[in-house]
C-alpha cells in the first residue's frame, strides 16, 4: 500500500510543522520549570516571613489586594464593611 504524497513525513511542510511543534512544547516545558522554581522561591519567602513572626495569611491578602485596581479594592472594602456592619461585626 503506497503512502500518499500529502501525508509523507519527509515533506518540507510536514517537517517544519513537526519542528515547530517540538519547539513550542520545549518552550512550554522550560516555562513550566521556571514557574515551579519561582513558586518555590515565593514559598520560601513566605516561610521566612512566618519564621520572623509575620502572619502569612495576612501577607497573602495584602499581596492579592495590591494587585487590584485601587477603585475596585475600595469598592470591595466598602461592601465588606457594609455587610459586617449589617451583621453587627463592627
Amino acid at each position: 500500500m503506497a503512502t500518499s504524497a500529502a501525508v509523507r513525513d519527509d515533506e518540507p511542510a510536514t517537517k517544519f510543522a513537526k519542528d515547530q511543534l517540538k519547539s513550542i512544547i520545549e518552550r512550554i516545558e522550560r516555562l513550566e520549570e521556571e514557574k515551579k522554581a519561582i513558586s518555590d522561591d515565593i514559598r520560601d519567602v513566605f516561610a521566612e516571613a512566618k519564621g520572623n513572626g509575620y502572619d502569612v495569611k495576612a501577607l497573602r491578602t495584602i499581596v492579592r489586594m495590591r494587585k487590584q485596581d485601587p477603585n475596585e479594592r475600595a469598592e470591595a472594602e466598602t461592601i465588606l464593611e457594609t455587610y459586617m456592619q449589617a451583621l453587627g461585626m463592627i
